[in-house]
């Protein structure tokens, strides 16, 4: 997940009239600047990353690789955002962009990003050293660089005072537990968000259920949900501790932060969150025992885990003049060595399989994390889609009415299968 923080009107306003000048596509080689090549690099990671941290890699880029420049146009999330959707639409995109997942379907369709599978076969890139890749129509056109992981975090002395014995690392373990938990009278089970204005509990505390276990709600990249097994199973499992009232009250109004507050508070046994939050949970609750562990998986299941992630991902603009040198630069970032020194300033998981960030060997739960995402595969199949927010809130609205009562779980997802196939036709 990339970090939060907020931007002021003025800030936002001054970072689009800086980046307005820029002419986008690289620049041309000149006597001035002595046959270089310049690319830009627009992104919102400088700012949230220590101060010069950014420079110092692309610093050592241009060491290697004589001949190529790098302009760092830099800003805010929200302004970098603009910026890139200003420049897809027009063609003028930077040459190498950082993209959030949610913006690659709408740039593919406008034609604004490079095909990356092309640029790895021609550079002989070995993409088997990614972690995961946004590919539409079965090319690659995002590298996550950076990863925000959604473990399962554990209360372990709710666990313990429930007669626990181990944390739960399948279906029907997890349901026991937060039965007994809730059955302690000091605690529910486990909390699930699913208010409808930020309907992202589909996705992480809903969908990534089905990753866990190796399911899928797609088929070659369209709507899968009507008749899919696998999702009715997590519905019906979920449905289940509803029922027996294992999960927090309030599910359908309750939000992602009510969700982090309700843990950090010891009201709720287990919940899936981001790792970003461990820092925030041990600064508001210092006497809080807590644990990290994979999602469990149905029972009997013994492949990969999925685990759902966000991230800072890197794309080649399908209009730079330059596409062979970004993808060096691409290629760079995705280094070993550099993918471990980047993801070790912004304390994120790397997208380089093989990299291991420093931090990760310092403190206990992101060493517990870091080896469940290694063991694991990242997972978020919402990321690429059209109008991802509204397809979790076409779901999450046919999901409540599921665990109301109000119909089956076949009408739910048959609903939502009418509902999406319209938006992917939009």
């Amino acid at each position: 997940m990339r970090k939060k923080y907020l931007a002021g009107i003025a800030a936002v306003a001054a970072a689009a009239l800086a980046m307005t000048g820029c002419t986008g596509g690289g620049t041309a080689p000149s006597a001035s600047s002595g046959g270089d090549v310049t690319l830009e690099f627009a992104q919102w990671w400088e700012p949230e990353l220590p101060a010069g941290s950014l420079r110092a890699l692309m610093d050592q880029f241009e060491s290697q690789n004589p001949g190529i420049k790098v302009k760092l146009i830099s800003g805010p999330y929200a302004s970098t955002k603009e910026q890139v959707i200003a420049g897809a639409a027009a063609g003028t995109m930077s040459d190498v962009v950082g993209l959030d997942g949610a913006w690659v379907n709408d740039f593919v369709k406008q034609g604004s990003l490079a095909n990356l599978s092309d640029l790895m076969k021609s550079a002989n890139f070995d993409e088997s050293q990614l972690a995961a890749q946004v590919k539409l129509n079965g090319s690659t056109y995002m590298i996550p660089v950076a990863n925000f992981v959604y473990p399962m975090f554990v209360n372990e002395d709710l666990l313990k005072t429930a007669n626990v014995a181990k944390v739960p690392s399948n279906r029907t373990e997890f349901a026991a537990a937060a039965a007994a938990i809730t059955k302690t009278g000091k605690a529910s089970g486990w909390v699930l968000p699913l208010d409808t204005a930020t309907p992202n509990g589909i996705q992480n505390d809903v969908m990534s259920w089905v990753w866990a276990s190796g399911g899928s709600m797609l088929k070659d990249g369209q709507p899968n949900l009507a008749g899919n097994a696998e999702v009715k199973d997590v519905m019906t499992f979920i449905k289940g501790m509803y029922d027996a009232g294992s999960i927090a009250k309030g599910t359908f109004t309750m939000k992602e932060q009510d969700k982090v507050n309700e843990f950090t508070n010891g009201r709720v046994g287990m919940m899936i969150d981001s790792l970003a939050h461990v820092n925030l949970i041990r600064e508001q609750n210092k006497d809080l025992k807590f644990s990290v562990a994979a999602i469990p998986a149905a029972d009997g299941y013994s492949g990969k885990r999925g685990m759902p992630y966000a991230s800072w991902g890197i794309g080649v603009a399908g209009n730079s003049k330059h596409p062979a040198e970004a993808f060096k630069l691409v290629s760079f970032l995705m280094g070993k060595d550099v993918n471990a020194t980047l993801c070790n300033s912004a304390h994120a998981f790397p997208g380089n399989t093989q990299s291991v960030p420093d931090f990760v060997n310092a403190d206990p739960i992101f060493k517990q994390a870091f080896e469940i995402y290694q063991a694991g595969t990242a997972t978020n199949e919402f990321t690429g889609l059209p109008v991802a927010e509204d397809l979790m809130r076409s779901f999450d609205e046919q999901f409540q009415k599921y665990l109301a009562g109000k119909q089956s779980a076949d009408e739910a997802l048959t609903a939502s299968q009418s509902a999406w196939e319209s938006s992917f036709k939009g």
